[in-house]
């Protein structure tokens, strides 16, 4: 089973998954992202996909309510958490319901949005099943009706239809979708409702078309001293629309209090990936601190797609990256699958991945590869060089090819730019750019000679004379002799 945490918030939160996600390829969404996000700035937030969907192991059937409840405490039980906040969403809500139930001791508060005890009992059964066949059908297809159903806002929004329609495929199967919406249809925890005894916020927006209202004002009636908040607007899903409206809300339920901003986080293109001279990301201009990566792993996943440039890398190619020395391949899969999730909660999405490849979204991040092979001209090129490649791996073997390149090109440009500086007369200039070149070389004997002329022309003599000597002492590692120094090279 995948999950996934992040924030340091006072509180933690563990999110039940609604009837299928994938909390690898959910951070692709802005608006998944500021929700996430933005529970970050208060919580420890926790998500996970359940057994045979998203990022988690597929099985040969999909677990009913009551295993839900087991996979539940398994994934806190594996995460440290002890009790916590459940925040629940669709059909989600009877997992987090019956876990309530059972082990109240490790509930601190309910958050129930845009569901209820008995959400689809009222449909005939009839119509259940041409319902659950025609979805299952269009599942994941241009023809899918989930977007027009669940988030009806969005509808006209093609942008967001093309996505979800990717998102479906990568959370489940038209047979998972199956039979996921026959356990759906069972679902009934009226019984236990009035045996709750946790704080309970119920959310749900009162015109929307999957679950009435009506089930959350019944459930909230049904369950002692809960609360209940009704929003405006037709869509289920909570990322759509009105997140400032009830994120506050929760974070004041939660926590007590509102601590953060009530808007939303930066989603957009915010992102830079420094990779010449050291590795660092930076968002919204503030440096991501090592420690929020989670791993070393995610970081060297991160690395490797920028190497790449944009262009896809296969997923064996991944695995065999983070974990050369390990064969199993489905259960590594699963991990890699964590790691991108991981990657893309850093760059706030900018990760593309299908089942077979995965690749950095240019559109949505910045690197200085990219600004540097984007320079024009030789001062543009030699102004965005900020040192090596991904200097701490240099050993690595996807690294050599592009770090060699990198250099070369700088090198080109810099020994012309030297030129041109010397030739008007900017002596001190071409020094400068000359010890630049050393420094990516030391036995670079064009460029010891572009520092020893450049400080003879400018009268620096004794200047001259040490980077001179300098000289001498390279060439000599390599059995060069160089001329005496003459005040002139």
């Amino acid at each position: 089973m995948a999950y996934q945490a992040w924030g340091d918030g006072p509180a933690t939160i563990v999110a039940i998954p609604p009837f299928a996600q994938n909390i690898e390829a959910a951070w692709g969404w802005p608006g998944l992202r500021a929700m996430f996000e933005r529970f970050g700035t208060f919580s420890r937030y926790l998500h996970f996909d359940k057994r045979g969907t998203g990022a988690s192991d597929r099985t040969s059937r999909n677990p009913g309510v009551d295993e839900r409840v087991d996979d539940l405490r398994a994934v806190m039980d594996h995460a440290g958490i002890g009790r916590a906040t459940l925040f629940a969403q669709s059909d989600g809500g009877s997992t987090a319901i019956l876990f309530a139930a059972t082990y109240p001791e490790r509930v601190e508060h309910l958050v129930l949005f845009g569901t209820g005890a008995r959400p689809y009992l009222s449909v005939p059964e009839d119509q259940r099943i041409v319902i659950r066949d025609y979805i299952a059908d269009v599942w994941g297809t241009t023809d899918s009706v989930i977007v027009d159903r669940f988030a009806p806002s969005l509808a006209a929004n093609q942008e967001f239809r093309d996505w979800h329609q990717r998102y479906e495929r990568q959370c489940a199967g038209a047979a998972d979708v199956r039979d996921l919406l026959d356990l759906v249809a069972e679902i009934d925890v009226s019984d236990v409702l009035a045996t709750l005894d946790v704080p309970t916020l119920v959310i749900h927006r009162r015109d929307e078309l999957v679950i009435p209202v009506e089930a959350a004002r019944e459930l909230a009636e049904a369950i002692p001293g809960a609360r209940l908040l009704e929003l405006d607007g037709c869509d289920h899903f909570a990322y759509v629309g009105d997140l400032t409206e009830w994120m506050p809300q929760v974070e004041r339920f939660v926590t007590g209090r509102v601590r953060t901003p009530a808007t939303e986080p930066a989603t957009g293109h915010d992102v830079q990936i420094t990779t010449l001279g050291r590795f660092a990301v930076r968002r919204g201009g503030e440096e991501v601190p090592v420690s929020a990566w989670g791993s070393r792993r995610a970081r060297q996943l991160c690395k490797r797609l920028v190497a790449a440039r944009g262009w896809p890398v296969t997923r064996d190619e991944l695995i065999d990256l983070l974990w050369p020395d390990e064969f199993d391949m489905r259960r590594l899969g699963a991990r890699l699958s964590v790691q991108l999730s991981a990657v893309k909660r850093i760059l706030r999405g900018g990760v593309v991945a299908d089942r077979q490849t995965v690749r950095l979204d240019l559109d949505a991040v910045t690197t200085d590869v990219e600004t540097f092979y984007k320079a024009g001209d030789d001062a543009a090129i030699v102004a965005a060089y900020g040192g090596e490649f991904l200097p701490e791996d240099r050993y690595e073997d996807w690294t050599e090819a592009l770090r060699a390149e990198i250099r070369t090109r700088f090198v080109v440009a810099a020994r012309r730019e030297a030129t041109r500086y010397h030739e008007h007369g900017r002596y001190l200039e071409a020094a400068a750019l000359g010890r630049r070149l050393i420094e990516v070389d030391p036995y670079d004997e064009q460029a010891h000679r572009i520092v020893v002329d450049a400080l003879v022309a400018a009268g620096e003599r004794r200047e001259a004379d040490r980077a001179h000597t300098r000289f001498v002492a390279a060439m000599a590692e390599l059995g060069v002799v160089v001329e005496p120094f003459k005040g002139s090279s």
